[in-house]
């Protein structure tokens, strides 16, 4: 297969990406045009990039499969141009590598061996995230022995690459001996940097126009501030989760400005809405930790914008209709962003003008990527010569290494307008506060390794014996 006429995410240059293979066995073809066995593609006006990368996803699966599994999350991702997600450890029992299913295996060895099992191959790849403590309660930190045998370098297809309690902060009774874990076999220690004990939404004028308990800004920055200077003392690589207050990214800032072994990623959510929009979307819009004021809004962009921000993430929560219909008191927190997340971030950043398109892609690919230790090849890495259309022709090889990465890639069309309608997610879950927003910027293709996992391109951008005329005259 060739696409002709992309343009390259970094240099501008026009460019023919040309696959070994036209399809893979999984593809997944909203339009039905690739199927057909298309070869030459008039890609003009889309531009090609490294595969996005997503280091914050829930999968539910396994223990929670009625609000998403394995195989719908994975088309999520797909359709959302990720290449490589990082999966949580709440699942149920949880990641920590002893807990055991009731076919007796751990949740690390059901997701090292789910594609072999069930005969399939997923669209995108996944590593994981171990838990930071025994069943994820807060009161031992997981023992070592239990997984560092999954860690890379071991030959596992999904590898263990981080240690978390996500879904709740590391509690301070073990937060000593979790750093020293994750020291001790080179893990960053990724923190759900926010713990309350009362509250539904943002502490403020919305919280009591709505009579719902709120939650201070102060409950983010109390554990960012424990953990900045847990990263001082120790020498911990900290990674602080879905940061969303004016407060806390401040407090990043500084601990950068120190040198500091200190790492953030914000969340789509927190970059579009704020607690305003509560009054709008309802239990859709309800998360942990909540949408801030327009203050906090405010300041998030100001951080993507001024580098103290180093990645986007969309901590992916699928819930069922059912609990989202509990309304705002007792509806679960969480909502889903992998379908999203790229058109709201390249409307809200790229076409406001706050950052270029390829810092985007930095900070939805590559800097995810670097802090999870599993390094893609980017489209500059891929073997080029000169090509009859007068565009710099990049090929995939086959016949590459096995020991080198992957090439996963993406295929965007930044300026198109769409809607979105969440009866046409892959994923099972809707719980999402964008329903019927405008968008600008569209996922159009995601290939995996080489291959065509996913794609939306129409029939009519398939070249035909008249148009291959024309592209090599």
């Amino acid at each position: 297969m060739r696409l002709l006429g992309l343009t390259d995410w970094r240099s501008g240059r026009a460019v023919d990406l040309v696959l070994p293979q036209a399809v893979d066995s999984a593809l997944i073809d909203e339009t039905g045009a690739m199927s057909a066995g298309a070869d030459r593609i008039d890609a003009s006006g889309l531009v090609l990039a490294p595969a996005l990368v997503d280091p914050h996803v829930h999968l539910r699966d396994p223990g929670q499969t009625d609000k998403e599994d394995m195989v719908t999350g994975a088309a999520a991702a797909a359709a959302g141009g990720y290449g490589l997600i990082l999966l949580m450890p709440n699942t149920q029992p949880a990641m920590d590598g002893r807990a055991r299913m009731a076919d007796g295996r751990t949740v690390i060895d059901y997701l090292e061996s789910y594609e072999r099992d069930h005969g399939l191959h997923l669209p995108v790849d996944y590593a994981l995230c171990v838990a930071a403590t025994m069943g994820r309660a807060g009161r031992r930190a997981s023992n070592p022995d239990d997984w560092s045998e999954h860690l890379p370098g071991h030959g596992w297809a999904h590898p263990v690459v981080a240690i978390s309690d996500d879904g709740s902060a590391v509690t301070d009774q073990t937060l000593e001996a979790v750093a020293a874990n994750a020291r001790s076999v080179d893990l960053p220690t990724l923190d759900h940097c926010e713990h309350h004990e009362h509250g539904q939404v943002n502490l403020g004028a919305v919280s009591r126009q709505l009579g719902l308990g709120g939650i201070p800004a102060s409950t983010e920055t109390a554990i960012i501030n424990r953990d900045i200077a847990l990263a001082e003392r120790t020498g911990t690589r900290v990674h602080l989760q879905h940061v969303s207050t004016a407060e806390g990214f401040e407090a990043v800032r500084r601990a950068k400005a120190r040198g500091l072994p200190v790492t953030c990623e914000t969340a789509p959510h927190y970059l579009a809405l704020c607690d305003e929009d509560l009054l709008r979307c309802g239990s859709m819009a309800k998360m942990n930790p909540p949408l801030r004021s327009r203050a906090d809004q405010q300041a998030a962009l100001e951080a993507v914008a001024d580098g103290t921000v180093d990645m986007i993430a969309t901590d992916h929560a699928p819930h069922t209709a059912a609990e989202k219909a509990l309304g705002l008191k007792d509806a679960p927190n969480g909502i889903i962003g992998l379908e999203t997340a790229y058109a709201v971030c390249n409307q809200v950043l790229v076409t406001s003008g706050l950052i270029s398109h390829d810092r985007l892609i930095e900070l939805m690919s590559l800097a995810p990527a670097e802090l999870m230790g599993m390094r893609r090849l980017l489209p500059e890495d891929l073997s080029s010569r000169k090509a009859n259309t007068g565009h710099l022709q990049l090929e995939v090889d086959q016949r590459s290494e096995a020991d080198q990465p992957p090439v996963d890639l993406v295929i965007l069309d930044p300026e198109a307008k769409w809607e979105v309608d969440p009866s046409r997610f892959h994923s099972k879950a809707r719980n999402t506060p964008f329903a019927g927003a405008e968008l600008a910027g569209r996922v159009m293709a995601t290939i995996k390794e080489g291959r065509l996992v996913f794609s939306r391109l129409p029939a009519s951008r398939i070249v035909t014996r008249e148009r291959n005329r024309a592209w090599t005259d």
